[in-house]
């Protein structure tokens, strides 16, 4: 039986208890550590933390709509090789997901990591997080957590959720040992604490909360949000095929590109060690762009952008969790994430893969099937 317990809030704000209960999991004799996201002293600044002593997670802001970075690349370097202890790990859904295809990409281990989620409510993109959160940004997040909450799901205040929010099916992970459940609950009553795996289920028998039942409600909350997102998320797919359909239109909406890699450096499950777009295959010789310039009589500086998004997005788009940080961490503004959501949706149909979604299920082109694609290749 899945264990179940709760987290009365009443006169509690739910980051004071979730403080408390992220306390109350450094103290268990199998766990030395916690990754877990912290508001910095700095200007507001939401970014993962690894905290050993309790007493330092008075910033603790899992709730925040701020996310700065993919926790999956975090949650990587702490597991591919032995820890030499259990990390718990605080992470949105999205990030659960990178990592989960990143241990089958063989980047991270599973074993020395209690996955712990939240319901994920979304979050802004990096520069208006940075408006909204200007003044108070604890404050901000209680405002934040209860709007969410109240019905308002795309919105705040005139600040939009991030587009790959508000496209995300995935409001709630399938492969936590814990999930922290917020929807279909009232703000401020309680928080459900619910256990994923074996794992799960013995962290919360040690912590002793008082056991509960599903909320009436969670469940059609959850399934009335996912709908929603899969409205936004189609109509996106569609927008975007339209605007990508030909390799002119691809060119336009590439055309602010300026090869600073970004998106390739935000991708959490861009795991190469050495990128070919960093190398001396792309350091082309002074003569090889006059020799371009002079066959058109002009070129677009810098070369390869388009090449470079093509590249990726034939490289990526089987183990794409929508995540949204390419668009991000783009200094131009470029919907990169629309166009590779757009494509991974395919790609992954293709495959029947759903990036993320089960560790026990093989990356497409890692396995051989006798049957697969018979109407491509034309054999019977």
């Amino acid at each position: 039986m899945t264990t179940m317990a709760k987290i009365d809030l009443k006169e509690q704000n739910p980051l004071e208890a979730l403080k408390q209960f992220f306390a109350g999991i450094l103290k268990l004799k199998d766990v030395t550590s916690i990754l877990v996201p912290q508001r910095l002293s700095t200007l507001n600044t939401i970014m993962p933390t690894l905290v050993t002593d309790a007493a330092l997670l008075e910033g603790v802001d899992p709730l925040a709509p701020a996310f700065p970075m993919n926790a999956a690349r975090i949650a990587s370097r702490l597991t591919r090789k032995p820890m030499g202890g259990k990390v718990a790990a605080v992470l949105r859904p999205c990030e659960i997901r990178a990592f989960i295809e990143l241990v089958k990409l063989n980047q991270a281990h599973r074993e020395e990591i209690l996955l712990i989620s939240t319901d994920c409510l979304g979050a802004f993109p990096n520069k208006e997080y940075f408006k909204f959160a200007a003044q108070d940004g604890g404050e901000e997040t209680l405002r934040f957590y209860k709007t969410m909450l109240g019905g308002n799901t795309h919105e705040m205040e005139g600040y939009p959720l991030a587009p790959a929010c508000k496209a995300c099916e995935h409001p709630v992970s399938e492969n936590a040992d814990i999930q922290i459940g917020l929807y279909g609950i009232k703000p401020g009553e309680s928080i459900l604490i619910k256990a994923q795996s074996e794992a799960g289920d013995e962290m919360l028998k040690q912590m002793n909360l008082p056991e509960t039942t599903e909320p009436t409600g969670r469940q059609a909350a959850i399934d009335t949000l996912i709908s929603q997102r899969i409205r936004f998320r189609d109509d996106m797919f569609a927008k975007t095929q339209e605007a990508v359909n030909s390799l002119d239109k691809m060119g336009a909406y590439f055309s602010n590109c300026v090869n600073c890699y970004n998106c390739r450096v935000a991708c959490p499950v861009c795991y190469c060690k050495e990128c070919v777009f960093v190398t001396d295959v792309f350091d082309h010789e002074p003569s090889q762009y006059l020799q371009w310039a002079a066959r058109k009589g002009m070129i677009k500086m810098p070369t390869d952008t388009l090449f470079y998004h093509l590249t990726r997005l034939a490289h990526m788009s089987t183990a794409c969790v929508g995540c949204g940080q390419c668009s991000n961490a783009c200094p131009n503004d470029i919907p990169i994430m629309e166009v590779f959501r757009t494509v991974a949706q395919h790609t992954q149909q293709a495959f029947g893969y759903e990036a993320g979604k089960n560790l026990e299920e093989k990356p497409p082109l890692s396995v051989f099937f006798k049957d697969e694609f018979q109407e491509v290749v034309g054999i019977s």
